[in-house]
């Protein structure tokens, strides 16, 4: 059964850092580029940052230059380090492969709230 478990999300501060993790199984992982998804309340899932099996990453310009993604192969998890937190990153964030394929399984996601 696919595991996506995502942590790490809380309230912070505006200017904070947090980090996220999502574990994920093995297969999936491993056979997949992941991005982390957001959605804040009454808008769309977006995607804001994914990386490649090798590791090439890629942003979305709301976060580039303050969000990092990462991978562990090792550990089969993805991290998400998030500094200079805004109010507008508040949102529930989610690991997922991209591209997404039609129907996805998604986990329960960690929420994010930036405070200003």
């Amino acid at each position: 059964q696919l595991q996506l478990v995502e942590s790490g999300g809380g309230l912070v501060q505006a200017g904070g850092s947090l980090r996220l993790s999502c574990a994920v199984s093995r297969s999936f992982f491993s056979t997949n580029a992941m991005g982390w998804y957001r959605q804040a309340p009454g808008k769309q899932r977006e995607l804001v940052a994914r990386i490649t099996i090798g590791g090439t990453t890629d942003y979305a310009d709301s976060v580039k230059g303050r969000f990092t993604i990462s991978r562990d192969n090792a550990k089969n998890t993805v991290y998400l380090q998030m500094n200079s937190l805004k109010p507008e990153d508040t949102a529930v964030y989610y690991c997922n492969r991209d591209p997404l394929r039609g129907m996805e399984y998604w986990g329960k996601g960690t929420l994010v709230t930036v405070s200003s």
